[in-house]
C-alpha cells in the first residue's frame, strides 16, 4: 500500500493550509504540521496515503527520535482521514507505524478508533482507549493577558526544575518516560503557571507537540479561586499570538475544568478527542 513521507517544505504548507480548511476535525494533526512548519521542536514528520490527492495524513516522531520502545509518552502520532479505508491501509502498512513498539496516536475520529481496535485484535497488542471533550475557543483574541492583580499569586516561568512537581500530580505519569515527556514539553512548548509568594508552584498549564492546551492542576491548597481560567487565559493568549487554535480536551466527567473552560468562552466541540495507547504483549517465551 502506498505512503509517503512529505519532506518538502512547500508541500507541507500546502498541507498546512488544505487542513486549516477543515478545523476543528483535523485537530490534532494540523496543530502537529503548524510545529513541523516552525522550527519542528518535536522533530516529528508527516506520512499521508498519496500526494497531491492525498485521503489520510499521519503524524508521527523521525525515526530515530525514540529510542525506547516501551516510551508511549515520546512516540507520538496523530491522524486525520477522509477516507477511512485509506486511514485503516495507511496504519496498517508497517512503514507508517511499528505496532511492535508503544506508541500513541491521536485524532477527533471515531473511524480512527474502530481501525485502531481492529488492528490492535489482529495483532495481539494491547489498546487502552481514553476519551475526551474537546473544546476549542471561538474567538481566542478576547483572551486578555494583562488584567490580572493579585497578593497571592504570581506568573512565573515554568523550568525543567518543576517537571517532578508536575508529574506527581498527573494521574497518567507518576514514572520516568512522563517525567522526561514533561521535561521536554517544559522546554520546547508554550506554558503558564502562577507562583506563590515564595517562589513555589501553586498552578500550572502546558501545551504539547500538537500545540494543544494541556495538563492543567492547580495544587488543592489553591483550588477554588479561579486560578486555572487566569492560567488559560495566559496560555490561550500565548498560543493565539503564535497563530495556533486554542483547544484542549478534558474528561468527560471532569466538570470543575468543564466549567473554567466554558467560563473563559471555550466551546464544546461534536465528537471525541480520542487517546489511543497501544502497548505491545510482554512475550514471556523469549
Amino acid at each position: 500500500p502506498a505512503m509517503l513521507v512529505l519532506t518538502c517544505p512547500s508541500k507541507l504548507q500546502l498541507l498546512e493550509s488544505v487542513l486549516r480548511r477543515s478545523l476543528p476535525q483535523t485537530l490534532p494533526v494540523y496543530g502537529a504540521v503548524m510545529y513541523i512548519n516552525r522550527g519542528n521542536p518535536a522533530q516529528h514528520e508527516v506520512v499521508v496515503d498519496s500526494w497531491p490527492e492525498f485521503k489520510t495524513v499521519l503524524t508521527r516522531p523521525r525515526m530515530e527520535v525514540v529510542k525506547d520502545k516501551w516510551d508511549y509518552y515520546a512516540n507520538l502520532h496523530a491522524a486525520f482521514y477522509w477516507d477511512m479505508d485509506a486511514c485503516r491501509a495507511l496504519l496498517e502498512n508497517k512503514d507508517s507505524i511499528d505496532w511492535s513498539r508503544a506508541f500513541q496516536l491521536q485524532g477527533l475520529q471515531d473511524g480512527l478508533y474502530e481501525i485502531t481496535k481492529d488492528i490492535a485484535k489482529t495483532r495481539c497488542v494491547h489498546l487502552e482507549p481514553y476519551c475526551y471533550l474537546p473544546l476549542m475557543h471561538p474567538n481566542p483574541s478576547t483572551l486578555s493577558q494583562s488584567r490580572f492583580r493579585s497578593d497571592l499569586l504570581h506568573f512565573g516561568t515554568l523550568n525543567p526544575s518543576h517537571a517532578s512537581t508536575l508529574n506527581d500530580a498527573w494521574d497518567f505519569g507518576r514514572n520516568d518516560r512522563s517525567l522526561h515527556y514533561l521535561e521536554s514539553l517544559i522546554r520546547y512548548f508554550p506554558s503558564a503557571c502562577l507562583l506563590d509568594k515564595e517562589g513555589q508552584l501553586a498552578a500550572w498549564s502546558l501545551s504539547d507537540p500538537y500545540g494543544c492546551i494541556s495538563h492543567g492542576y492547580t495544587l488543592p491548597q489553591f483550588r477554588g479561586q479561579g486560578w486555572i481560567g487566569i492560567i488559560l487565559q495566559n496560555l490561550g493568549g500565548k498560543m493565539h499570538a503564535r497563530g495556533f487554535p486554542v483547544y484542549v480536551g478534558v474528561l468527560a466527567e471532569n466538570e470543575p475544568s468543564k466549567r473554567a473552560l466554558q467560563h473563559q468562552g471555550f466551546h464544546i466541540l461534536p465528537g471525541t478527542y480520542y487517546m489511543l495507547i497501544v502497548t505491545p504483549v510482554l512475550n514471556l517465551k523469549n
